[in-house]
């Protein structure tokens, strides 16, 4: 396959860069560049920035008001997005419960919640992870009992992450105990609104609070916010996770930080500090810099085939996170004795006195330390290479 960029790709290329250098605000694009946290507001701001565009859903069919985009189309737009410092897509939503609703969801389902996706009016969380079964996620014990027309839950989930600012949860739960590992287990949408929800922030090694722990106490959800078929809820869940890993593998996120890579150490250069063993330095970001181009074309050999990706998610989420904390170990490294100190509340300032200077390293420290977790979630890198291992080589 040609993995070329043809004249038409180019022109989108400068499509996209022209509308973000003319739409995203300064202040947000300094907030990314020096790893500063980015508001729930800000990033609806962002979203519906982008759905008043016609840009709000680039994974989306244009019948149910998306972009309509090819893969490489898709990816054009990560890779610029990030590059010139706008905000993430939320993901829960448009990424995952989204593509499920289209896939297995009720008409009902499909009509009322994705035109409020493309808003950003629903924020929603991912309810997977319980206290001892992450990996082991057949496992969960979290219940939920059919009683009338409504399902009551009760259980725990963990590692959810921006639960803090949810409105909905797609939530794994047991619907039949006497079943084994897998089987007995629903997807329920469930009203993160509602009395019996609690959540508690989980405080990560940045100083940060965007994974937390979410209770719930009798929790209700009438029967028609069940995905699909009811015990048929892992089916569901490894489609939402392939989908999930194919996005871990981050190429628009890496790209930027390639960038503030580069930038802190020609900034550290330029002030004439010597970089330490300098000709490693350099031939660690040209390293780098080839791993991520020789990820982009993968990205794009999968996305290419516009089938499931099966265990090729696997392999692209394993290098991609792996990529996303070489590149936070680097500028670890570049940034010598100005990455180690930092102030977490820092990290939330808005004020213009403590707001993002390019006189200082960008938070480094807790970049490296946030970049950690993505060896972890959607599935550890270990288990990604054992479903490698079984799918692709059989043992």
């Amino acid at each position: 396959m040609d993995l070329t960029w043809t004249t038409e790709e180019r022109a989108f290329r400068k499509e996209v860069q022209d509308f973000v250098h003319a739409k995203l605000p300064a202040e947000l694009r300094a907030k990314a560049f020096a790893h500063h946290r980015v508001t729930r507001e800000e990033f609806v701001f962002w979203h519906n920035t982008l759905t008043d565009h016609g840009w709000g859903a680039p994974s989306w069919p244009k019948e149910y008001g998306g972009t309509g985009w090819n893969p490489v189309q898709r990816l054009i737009f990560e890779i610029e997005s990030f590059k010139a410092g706008a905000p993430r897509l939320i993901p829960f939503g448009l990424s995952k419960i989204g593509p499920e609703h289209m896939k297995y969801g009720t008409q009902a389902q499909k009509d009322h919640f994705l035109p409020r996706m493309l808003r950003l009016e629903d924020w929603w969380c991912q309810g997977y992870s319980e206290p001892g079964s992450g990996s082991d996620l057949a496992s969960l014990k979290t219940r939920a009992e059919r009683v009338g027309d409504r399902y009551i839950i009760n259980g725990q989930k963990t590692w959810t992450t921006m639960a803090h600012h949810a409105d909905w949860i797609f939530c794994l739960t047991r619907t039949d105990t006497s079943a084994k590992a897998q089987r007995g287990i629903s997807m329920i949408l469930i009203d993160m609104k509602q009395p019996g929800v609690t959540v508690r922030p989980i405080r990560t090694l940045d100083g940060g609070a965007e994974v937390n722990e979410v209770w719930l106490e009798n929790v209700e959800a009438p029967l028609e916010n069940l995905v699909g078929e009811e015990n048929q809820g892992w089916t569901y869940a490894k489609y939402l996770l392939g989908h999930e890993r194919g996005g871990i593998a981050g190429i628009g996120h890496c790209h930027r930080e390639l960038a503030i890579l580069k930038s802190l150490a020609e900034r550290t250069m330029a002030s004439g500090e010597a970089l330490s063993l300098s000709t490693r330095v350099r031939d660690s970001i040209n390293r780098v810099e080839g791993q991520l181009l020789a990820l982009e074309l993968m990205v794009l050999r999968v996305a290419a085939g516009e089938t499931d990706p099966g265990p090729k998610a696997s392999i692209l989420k394993i290098r991609g996170s792996e990529l996303q904390m070489e590149l936070a170990r680097l500028q670890m490294q570049v940034a010598g004795a100005d990455a180690w100190p930092y102030d977490p509340e820092w990290m939330f300032a808005q004020s213009e006195d403590h707001g993002p200077s390019p006189e200082y390293s960008p938070a480094a420290a807790a970049a490296y330390f946030d970049m950690r977790k993505t060896a972890i979630y959607g599935g550890t890198n270990e288990v990604q290479k054992g479903i490698i291992a079984k799918q692709i080589i059989g043992v």
